[in-house]
This record gives C-alpha cells, structure tokens and sequence, in this order.
C-alpha cells in the first residue's frame, strides 16, 4: 500500500526533468498521474513509465499559459480519474539576459508560464479540491528567487510564486487543502546542461565547481526534488502550509 493509494495528481511540464521526476515518484507511491505539457513525446515515455508501475497516467497536452487548454486537461483529469488531490506548478522556461539585453518577449513568456501558469492552474483545480475538503498544492519557485544574474524576468516569476504560495495558503486552508513551494537550488537537468552550453561552459566541469561550493558536496537530481514534492503531496504534511522549502544542499 502506497500512501498516495486512491489520489489523482496533476503534474505540469511532466515531460522531462523534474516534472517527470516528480510523476514518477508520485505514481511509486499509488498515485494516478495526469501528465500535462506541450511536450507530448516525454509524457508518453513518462507514461509508459508509470504504467509499468503498476499505476495509471493520463497525457493531456496543455499549454499553461492558456486558459481554456488548462481547464481541458483539468476537466479530463477529473472526467478520467473522478477527483483531483494534487496539483505540482512545475512547467517552466527560460530566457536569461542582463537587463538591458531583456526583450519584452524574453519578460512575458516567462511570466505567463511560470506565473500566469501557477495561478491559472490552481484556480482551476481549487475548484474540484474545495468540493471534496482535501487538497495539496506544490509549486516550483527556485533559489533565483533570492536574486539572480542575467534573471530578472525568471527571479521575478519565482519570487511571485512564493507569494501566491502563502496567499493559497491563506485562503483555501478552511477547505483541508494546503498550499507550499520547493525551491530547488543546482539540479543537474536538460535545462541546466543547456543553460551551462549557451552560457559557453562546459556542462560537467561546470557541475564540477557547483559540488566545490554546495555543503553536501554535490549537485541535486530531479529525485531529490521529487521526494520533497511527494511528503508535500501526502496526508503526513496536512499541518504544513505556507512554506518555501529550499532543496539546495544547505541553507538559503
């Protein structure tokens, strides 16, 4: 018996990296797992994934920055699975720049996914989550959150976050449903290797320095992120809401 046996979460950006991650480790604990993002290839592999788990998974192709697409792949949850429990904030882009270099474009597509994204997804899921007297929602926030070169647009996403956070929080608490973000630090990912290359650094030597500077002496995995994600998604954290927990390999 796993003690996510009987819930239904909703994973977005579930196609890779942390989001795959997280579904993954969800679905190992008994939960049915809806896969939402663009990327329909990752979720499928994902999928298969979890199926031979022994759980099911629902791919639902979303765009979170849009409205009615958000309310589809929620509504399909809920159409498939006959509840929703969990909801994890994950997708996310980057487009890094120092300020002057910044186009409108590079500010906006940022805040539509990670922050438009998070809002629009947690009203709709609120919705079915009231009814019932239970939920959990996780958002990804990140320690850029506390400032970072080259990402105001992205710090800014993420910083947001932790306020919606504790505002969710706050107003939905009387209806059994919990509201709490994990802010990752270095997680070595697709994303971050791609960051490393364009950035015109070597991806290993440049996780190679971070492991020097980093307490635990390593950089995080998606696992790690996960396992957070998945005590936050459980009836174990039912007294714990409101919070940012850094996953960063020592104080932020």
């Amino acid at each position: 018996m796993g003690k996510l046996d009987g819930r239904v979460a909703f994973v977005t950006g579930a196609g890779r990296g942390i989001g795959a991650a997280t579904a993954m480790r969800l679905a190992e604990d008994g939960a049915r797992v809806t896969l939402a993002d663009i990327d329909i290839d990752g979720c499928k592999q994902v999928a298969a994934e979890i199926e031979r788990l022994g759980s099911q998974a629902l791919v639902a192709s979303c765009n979170v920055a849009e409205r009615a697409a958000v309310e589809a792949a929620v509504q399909q949850t809920v159409d498939k699975f006959g509840r929703l429990d969990i909801l994890v904030n994950n997708a996310g882009v980057i487009r890094d720049n120092l300020l002057f270099k910044m186009s409108d474009d590079d500010w906006e597509t940022v805040m539509n996914v990670h922050l438009r994204g998070a809002f629009l997804c947690s009203r709709a899921a609120q919705t079915h989550m009231v009814k019932q007297k239970y939920g959990r929602i996780i958002s990804l926030s990140s320690t850029s959150a506390l400032g970072n070169r080259g990402q105001s647009n992205y710090s800014t996403a993420k910083a947001g976050l932790q306020g919606l956070t504790r505002t969710l929080a706050i107003e939905l608490g009387p209806f059994g449903i919990t509201a709490n973000a994990v802010a990752p630090g270095f997680i070595d990912t697709e994303m971050t290797r791609a960051t490393a290359r364009r950035m015109g650094f070597d991806p290993q030597e440049r996780i190679e320095a971070a492991s020097k500077v980093i307490p635990v002496r390593r950089v995080g995995q998606p696992r790690d992120v996960a396992n957070v994600i998945c005590f936050l998604a459980s009836e174990e954290s039912g007294y714990v809401s409101g919070q940012i927990i850094y996953v960063a390999g020592g104080p932020r």
